[in-house]
């Protein structure tokens, strides 16, 4: 289990790059103000991990927040991902340009690919995949990106672009929560050295609906939300919750004052399907 005492505790990845063991999601996060103060309010609250995309229309306003914040960008953390239409060796390295310029640095620390097999590509999305992964490649090797990864992969996709990558993908962003622990794919990730990120840590909100979840949380004096989040660290998973409300925001990173019991924590595994399972890469309509 990592180091769990704060927020700035990092894990390893492959490469040997420090990743803060929690951070701030930005999905959904309306551009312009909110997401500017927002990505403030995380800051002052101690997070030094900020995680954002190209699709969410959102990294000018998530740069705007890091430059406000006063944070020294060697301080932070900072991820963001290509988005499905720009797969392919010569779109991936104009779209990281881009989202560089939007966010008003010169390098990202964490790359990632958003959606392993676009409708776009889907005929033939291994090779585009790994026309795509050249590029991050060369991005990584040209310091554009100290870290580079995927989202959304499973064994299959990842089993694809590892047959032409020099690079092993250092993580693998996914929807993992109590309801959904994608244990083959988590495996794999283990298997490989890729460290397990967990998007939509709290299951889109309905994870607070689950009495299990309501009961247990009342017995440790927390939230839900702070009950789910200690249990993906205890998995070793990197939880990226979000919010836009400052009490949320604090709130949601007070996770070292407890501990969850093996029995608690296999009471929570076993909620399987209780808040939605993740979306199925090959039968999307992206």
């Amino acid at each position: 289990m990592a180091h769990l005492t704060k927020l700035t505790d990092t894990y390893t990845l492959s490469n040997g790059v420090e990743i803060p063991i929690v951070g701030f999601g930005t999905w959904q996060t309306p551009d312009g103000d909110v997401a500017k103060t927002s990505v403030e309010a995380a800051l002052a609250a101690g997070y030094r991990h900020i995680d954002t995309a190209a699709a969410y229309g959102n990294e000018a306003s998530v740069g705007a927040g890091i430059k406000a914040s006063g944070v020294a960008r060697e301080d932070l953390f900072l991820t963001t991902k290509l988005w499905n239409a720009d797969h392919g060796y010569d779109a991936a390295k104009q779209a990281l340009d881009l989202s560089l310029r939007k966010l008003g640095v010169d390098y990202v620390d964490l790359y990632l690919i958003h959606w392993p097999n676009p409708a776009k590509f889907r005929d033939h999305w291994e090779q585009v995949n790994a026309d795509t992964w050249r590029a991050l490649e060369e991005a990584y090797k040209a310091g554009k990106a100290r870290a580079i990864g995927v989202s959304n992969f499973r064994p299959h996709h990842l089993d694809a672009l590892l047959r032409t990558a020099t690079i092993t993908p250092m993580v693998n962003q996914i929807f993992l929560n109590p309801s959904d622990l994608q244990p083959e794919v988590v495996a794999y990730n283990q298997a490989h050295g890729i460290l397990s990120e967990a998007y939509s840590p709290l299951g889109t909100g309905k994870i607070f609906d689950v009495p299990a979840l309501q009961k247990m949380a009342a017995r440790y004096d927390k939230t839900v939300a702070q009950l789910v989040l200690r249990w993906s660290l205890q998995h070793d998973f990197l939880p990226l919750p979000k919010s836009v409300h400052e009490d949320r925001i604090r709130e949601n990173a007070a996770l070292f004052d407890f501990e969850l019991s093996h029995h608690d924590m296999a009471q929570i595994d076993a909620l399987h399907g209780v808040a939605g399972l993740a979306t199925d890469p090959d039968a999307t309509n992206w």
